[in-house]
């Protein structure tokens, strides 16, 4: 396959994941977040590698977008990696959840290619976040990639992002996570605050 074809075949991919998506499951998540801010609910971002980042992204954007209170434990990398070494990394995200005192008007809403998996000890840190969440009657949201793992099975609204090809589930889950994040805060139920581009006048 030539670089260009290449390059053809993973847009055609994008377009296909985008088509699948399931409107009424991101329809439901926007309502979710609609409940949560009304009640003062907090949103907590959990996600590993790639999607640690668009934990940030993500806190950054239903903060100053939507106006939602909003955190990731990975934002503070001296207190992670302190709970790592005292609580172990399963435990890392469920002590730094009952550190920033879950409850049940909050949400955790993770960012997830697997979703997390407990048989095959995959992203234990996200499966025992969730079930922390469940322990105190916190909501839980999810994007997740291929069957979405625990999240998906047991969280209140998970998007799974279709998988299209074997071979690109994890890049095209972790750009979604960002697609639909952003769809999610440009809704206008939930959009707070206009974008600074979108305030400026055509030239």
């Amino acid at each position: 396959m030539s670089t260009v074809d290449y390059v053809q075949s993973y847009l055609d991919e994008v377009q296909q994941v985008a088509r699948e998506i399931h409107k009424e499951k991101v329809a439901a998540l926007i309502d979710a977040l609609v409940a949560l801010r009304e009640r003062g609910g907090r949103l907590f971002f959990v996600g590993v590698g790639g999607s640690a980042g668009s934990a940030t992204h993500a806190v950054n954007d239903f903060r100053k977008i939507a106006g939602i209170e909003a955190y990731t434990p990975t934002d503070n990398v001296s207190e992670l990696t302190a709970r790592i070494n005292d609580d172990g990394w399963e435990g890392c995200f469920a002590a730094w959840l009952h550190g920033s005192r879950l409850t049940e008007r909050d949400a955790l809403f993770v960012l997830s290619v697997g979703g997390g998996n407990e048989e095959k000890q995959i992203s234990t840190n996200i499966v025992e976040a969730i079930k922390y969440a469940r322990s105190v009657g916190a909501k839980v949201f999810g994007i997740v990639g291929r069957d979405g793992g625990y999240t998906a099975k047991t969280a209140d609204v998970a998007v799974v992002v279709p998988t299209v090809n074997s071979a690109t589930v994890t890049p095209h889950t972790e750009e979604f996570h960002g697609v639909l994040w952003h769809l999610i805060v440009s809704h206008p139920a939930l959009k707070a605050h206009e974008m600074k581009w979108e305030t400026l006048a055509a030239p």
